[in-house]
């Protein structure tokens, strides 16, 4: 047997974490396997789908690196398919059209509540006369089409996750509506009835999704039947949870998969994090892989049956490692972005080998690529803003005279790392100031403050751009003032 798998979102929205991960668990199940990963749109909600939810979708996917073996295919061009499924089973006799109004069925759910009972469908219109169809039709009421549930069924299906599930049909709410009214006598199909359908059409052998599905699960193994097709394998992933333990939304700051990426995340170090939301590899011990190495190790046996809480301190970590450990034209690419996105000017001098040798610089301080903007941003403006430490420093006896007797220096030679460590030494002797002094005095005037990157590459980066004496004379300027 060939594994088939899907990823089946609904354009209505873009493409969020809970999604992406169970794309995840499939792309990892379909590779481990050597099967395939199948793309659907589920775009049946007119009303609510946008063609730019269905391409952040695909992008995101994309810069994921979940590439898909079929697909996409879209629900909107098979909607003949699910009229001759519906007529299918109309003709059989295991659905019918139901015209209760929405007027009745608020009444029955009041009456219900009342009694202290579970709201659900009390079937009346199932077993309908023709002349009590007629009826209905003549008053101008609009149908649906429901699936007869047996009330005394069990149903039963042995889950990868969780293994023995056990529904009985009285707890599924009655019989189930599987298509809404239309002009014609079939109706437009609805999510538990169309999926099923292209299931059985795509020959997937696995279906993986979360555990907010379980109820759709025993719904969707009765429509199965009804049709005589192999029930496939199902596997519900444990959701994503808070630090509080519950149900993670946007309220916790979690949004679209591109929302992450613009907060700074790379690809790899986002989807080697939702590949740990609820799994975990052989070796414990491991936290950074590939996709391609996780498939090799990935089954359900180690999939959790609680909840996976989103923790954003092990998400920065993550990325971090993969930030420090990056190619640096790789990232000088992924830097740029953000510096453009910033506003930050990358002409004047800034040509290609120095905006490396400054993501050189910075790489080791970077959890995130949005940080290179904040920790950076002393190489792409003309004067900076003095701290108060570096003030307090720059007022120390010695300091203007240091970085004046520095600044005439520089008109005298080319800096390199050898001279720039040559002219401190020469300050020191000839001021007799302590070093101390003059690296924490240079540091202030160059960059405003006492902390940051190295600070000799720093010099040599702004003397690469004629920065570096007039931030010295900025400095003297302002000791004197």
């Amino acid at each position: 047997m060939t594994v088939r798998v899907r990823i089946a979102p609904s354009p209505t929205g873009n493409l969020h974490i809970g999604t992406a991960r169970t794309a995840v668990f499939n792309w990892l199940f379909a590779r481990h396997h050597g099967g395939q990963f199948i793309l659907r749109i589920e775009d049946t909600d007119v009303e609510r789908s946008r063609p730019e939810y269905t391409d952040n979708i695909l992008e995101g996917l994309r810069w994921l690196g979940l590439t898909w073996d079929e697909g996409p295919f879209f629900q909107t061009e098979r909607l003949e398919i699910y009229k001759q499924a519906v007529k299918t089973l109309l003709d059989k006799g295991l659905a019918y059209r139901c015209y209760t109004t929405s007027e009745e069925l608020e009444a029955l759910r009041e009456a219900q509540k009342a009694r202290g009972e579970a709201p659900r469908y009390d079937n009346r219109h199932r077993n309908l006369t023709p002349e009590q169809e007629a009826a209905f039709k003549a008053e101008g009421r609009n149908f649906v089409i429901r699936f007869k549930i047996d009330d005394d069924r069990e149903i039963v299906w042995n889950d990868l996750v969780r293994g023995k599930m056990v529904w009985r049909g009285n707890d599924l709410g009655g019989d189930m509506v599987i298509a809404r009214a239309a002009a014609d006598d079939i109706g437009v199909a609805l999510y538990n009835f169309a999926v099923v359908i292209d299931d059985m059409d795509m020959q997937i052998t696995h279906v993986i999704r979360g555990e907010d599905h379980i109820a759709n699960t025993a719904k969707q193994i009765l429509i199965y039947e009804a049709f005589g097709a192999k029930v496939p394998e199902f596997a519900h992933a444990p959701l994503i949870l808070n630090q509080e333990g519950r149900k993670l939304s946007k309220r916790d700051g979690v949004t679209s998969i591109f929302d992450f990426k613009q907060m700074g995340f790379t690809s790899e170090a986002l989807v080697n994090y939702m590949t740990l939301l609820g799994w975990s590899p052989p070796d414990s011990t491991q936290e950074l892989f590939t996709l391609e190495e996780a498939a090799k190790v990935f089954g359900f046996e180690r999939v959790n049956k609680a909840g996976a809480k989103f923790d954003w301190a092990k998400l920065d970590w993550i990325n971090s490692q993969y930030i420090h450990n990056m190619p640096v034209d790789k990232l000088t690419d992924l830097v740029i972005a953000c510096w453009e996105e910033a506003g930050y000017q990358l002409t004047r001098g800034r040509d290609r080998p120095w905006l490396e040798q400054l993501v050189t610089l910075i790489g080791p301080s970077l959890t995130r690529l949005t940080d290179a903007v904040s920790i950076s941003r002393l190489f792409f403006v003309d004067t900076v803003e003095f701290s108060e430490e570096a003030q307090a420093q720059l007022k120390q006896e010695g300091s203007a005279a240091t970085l004046k007797w520095i600044v005439d220096a520089l008109e005298n030679q080319q800096l390199t790392e050898a001279s720039a460590q040559e002219l401190i030494k020469q300050v020191v002797k000839e001021k007799n100031v302590k070093k101390g002094l003059v690296m924490r005095s240079l540091r202030a005037g160059l960059t405003g403050d006492l902390h940051g990157p190295d600070l000799i590459q720093s010099w040599l980066l702004l003397n690469q751009i004629g920065l570096d004496k007039s931030r010295l004379l900025q400095a003297v300027s302002m000791m004197k003032f």
